[in-house]
């Protein structure tokens, strides 16, 4: 059976900036000390849904809305399968989040995305999602 996982795009109240999750910086995890979207792996029983809000809160300590929680897309990547999922997050303050893996995190946006070699194939999740949202007032997008 492959590795199947789920990752969350949490964004802000506006579309412009989602949060990342930069990675522990250890030789044994896949991807050490690189920004990705925030998830995890599949248990045993559960579904992506519960996956995805599980993962969340034993890593960030955050309790999202399910009813908030919305499927983007399922893909099949060189890893595994990913199932990524939208939720907007107002008024977040990442400082004051209490992490329990990882080493930070941090708003990024399209552009931040774009030039940033994220981990598990996340340029071209976030790249589909900036995709779909309309310009701001006749700009070219950015910050």
């Amino acid at each position: 059976m492959a590795n199947e996982g789920t990752q969350i795009i949490m964004f802000d109240p506006n579309r412009r900036a989602v949060v990342m999750y930069l990675r522990d910086d250890f030789p044994h995890i896949p991807y050490p000390n690189r920004w990705c979207v925030p998830g995890g792996m599949l248990e045993a029983g559960e579904s992506t849904n519960e996956c995805v809000i599980r993962e969340i809160k034993e890593e960030m300590g955050l309790v999202l809305d399910p009813n908030q929680v919305e499927h983007f897309a399922t893909r099949d990547c060189d890893f595994g399968i990913e199932h990524a999922f939208l939720t907007t997050v107002p008024g977040l303050d990442l400082d004051a989040v209490h992490l329990t893996e990882g080493q930070a995190l941090a708003w990024f946006t399209a552009s931040d995305a774009a030039q940033t070699e994220l981990a598990y194939a996340d340029n071209e999740i976030l790249a589909r999602f900036f995709a779909t949202l309309p310009a701001v007032d006749g700009a070219a997008g950015g910050h």
